[in-house]
């Protein structure tokens, strides 16, 4: 017998005949984050991963947490496995579950009998269970709609196994299966979230920062540095790319009308982007942004800001309220980081009367004094790629 993660497949179980190259990536992405907890087998059969330790002493509960975090995984169980038997079953649930049935005022068992072979009907072998179970803890009363505790005995293709039910995981697609996209993120609470949203659709994800220094501070570079961390349970390990911005700032201030500074630095933003993404095999750019949030994010203004890039811009949030958005960042970790009094580059600047409703031949027309290509280039050659550590279990 042996302690084991038993993880249930959500919507891969759909994908047909690509279901195995799903599959695949899924259980690297598994072993990736399990690196650091010591060495496991991971394995699938009957639209269920399994990770079995390989070594004693490995800390099971860090990795069910880890498990919590993998795209692609909807359920995490922390089973026991036994021989496909019914006393064995019994001896399992017994002693595996002891802590849980002796604390419970009312049980059921409830099995599923994945493999056919198995000579007993799932609900035989449930009364079967349960009687002895209801024997060996008299103190238990049977309810089979409300009950305090369920047994789950799942009879599968190697082994029969023995839980106290599932944990929820992160679900989505394996990150990686989605493609590659550059995704801009600020300090924020609403590009991490939008990052993170894009990471659960299977995108692989390059976070872009602008950073204006002196005008933002190493602690608003830090913190950007310190989110990308956070989210990296979820994205896999990711490298910023830190664009310097000042220059592009300071040329869009002393040559251009002021109404339209918001939008000319979200342009630029784009087009480095873009570059950025076609030197990493990227083919989309993700933003927060948000419908009607800020002036730089009517539909107008939207429209302008990507007018200058041919690649797709995916936004994630578009339709979220800002509760909405702020509910998923503190389920996700990264609000309390968001919200340190750190100012981005977006803040730098800021018109006191933004244009809601700009033409593309007016933008256009007060890019003219600027040399775009030659202020692109040079942030692109000046960009700064920075590692950051997956956020500690």
């Amino acid at each position: 017998m042996k302690d084991i993660l038993l993880l249930k497949q959500g919507e891969l179980i759909l994908k047909g005949l690509n279901k195995r190259r799903f599959e695949q990536k899924l259980i690297g992405n598994i072993k990736r984050r399990l690196r650091s907890l010591g060495p496991f087998r991971v394995y699938s059969a009957q639209s269920a991963i399994y990770v079995e330790p390989e070594d004693e002493g490995i800390n099971m509960d860090k990795a069910l947490e880890a498990m919590q975090k993998v795209f692609g995984i909807v359920s995490v169980s922390r089973a026991y496995s036994c021989p496909k038997d019914p006393d064995a079953v019994f001896e399992a649930a017994h002693d595996y579950l002891r802590e849980q049935l002796l604390a419970a005022h009312s049980f059921k068992v409830e099995s599923r009998r994945s493999d056919k072979r198995f000579p007993m009907t799932s609900i035989a072998l449930s009364q079967y269970v349960g009687g002895k179970l209801h024997n060996a803890y008299p103190h238990l009363r049977v309810d089979v709609h409300n009950p305090e505790l369920t047994v789950n005995v799942e009879i599968r293709e190697y082994s029969a196994y023995v839980h106290a039910g599932g944990l929820p995981g992160a679900g989505g697609l394996p990150v990686g299966t989605g493609g590659r996209a550059v995704s801009l993120l600020s300090g924020g609470i609403d590009s991490p979230v939008a990052t993170w949203m894009a990471a659960k659709r299977g995108i692989a994800v390059i976070p872009v920062h602008f950073f204006s220094f002196p005008y933002t501070s190493e602690q608003a570079k830090q913190k950007v540095l310190d989110l990308a961390s956070i989210l990296s349970p979820y994205c896999g390990k990711m490298a910023v790319e830190i664009v310097p911005f000042t220059r592009i700032q300071e040329e869009i201030r002393k040559h251009c009308p002021e109404k339209y500074f918001t939008l000319l630095m979200r342009r630029f933003m784009m087009r480095i982007s873009e570059k950025i993404a076609e030197r990493n095999g990227c083919k989309a750019l993700i933003t927060g942004e948000n419908l009607g949030q800020v002036a730089s994010q009517t539909m107008e203004a939207l429209a302008v800001t990507e007018e200058c890039i041919s690649l797709p811009v995916l936004r994630p949030l578009i339709c979220f309220d800002k509760g909405e958005i702020v509910s998923i960042a503190r389920k996700i970790g990264t609000y309390e980081t968001s919200i340190l009094p750190y100012e981005d580059c977006c803040t730098v600047f800021t018109p006191r009367h933004p244009k809601t409703k700009p033409r593309i031949e007016d933008v256009r027309q007060a890019e003219i004094p600027l040399d775009v290509s030659l202020l692109v280039d040079e942030a692109v050659e000046n960009t700064e790629r920075v590692d950051v550590p997956v956020w500690p279990l």
